[in-house]
């Protein structure tokens, strides 16, 4: 029997990428808006009900968490 390493390594990667952002508005329905690091913005599902201003963790479109109050830093390579 073979094993296919590869195939291994993709079974213990994530589906989504975890993304940081910063909640602008959080609405009644239980979503809330991101702003993200670089302009852009998410719609995603706040099952936290976090409140405007808290910095959280993404991850398919889901709040999953809060992320440290850190700065953002772009460094260009």
């Amino acid at each position: 029997m073979t094993t296919n390493l590869f195939k291994r390594l993709q079974q213990l990667l994530p589906d989504e990428p975890v993304l940081s952002g910063a909640v602008s508005v959080a609405y009644d329905d239980g979503t809330a808006l991101i702003d993200m690091p670089g302009g852009g913005q998410l719609r995603v599902r706040n099952p936290f009900g976090h409140q405007p201003g808290s910095r959280v963790y993404i991850q398919a479109q889901v709040i999953t968490g809060d992320a440290p109050q850190l700065p953002y830093v772009l460094i260009e390579i």
